[in-house]
């Protein structure tokens, strides 16, 4: 199965998905598909990594194990970013509506499938 399949198939099953996609460890756009301007799941997905590398600076302080996935919830919708290897990661941005456990569900799918095209 291809990244774009996929990213469409993440997209497609979780209800009110704005968009995924798949970057590179400098945050660079492997693979997005969204229902936004492109340009929007670039941006926040090229921050992530500033997310990231704090979590990681957590998690070597406290011992509390690797990070694989973290949910971002604000007033307009969920952030949730997930480590697929120590150079990819995949990011997806959900509308509030959403249930996080639902969309948690698909992304953690998405996730291992990820790792088996890597």
């Amino acid at each position: 199965m291809s990244f774009e399949v996929i990213l469409q198939n993440l997209v497609d099953h979780v209800p009110q998905a704005v968009g995924a996609i798949l970057v590179d460890w400098e945050g660079e756009a492997v693979m997005e598909h969204c229902h936004c301007d492109p340009y929007d799941i670039r941006f926040i997905a090229a921050h992530k990594g500033i997310i990231l590398v704090r979590l990681k600076e957590m998690q070597s302080s406290a011992d509390i194990g690797e990070v694989e996935d973290v949910v971002v919830t604000s007033s307009k919708g969920h952030l949730i970013i997930g480590c697929i290897d120590k150079d990819y990661s995949l990011v997806m941005n959900v509308d509030r509506s959403c249930p996080v456990a639902l969309a948690l569900y698909h992304f953690r799918r998405a996730i291992s499938e990820l790792k088996r095209e890597i």
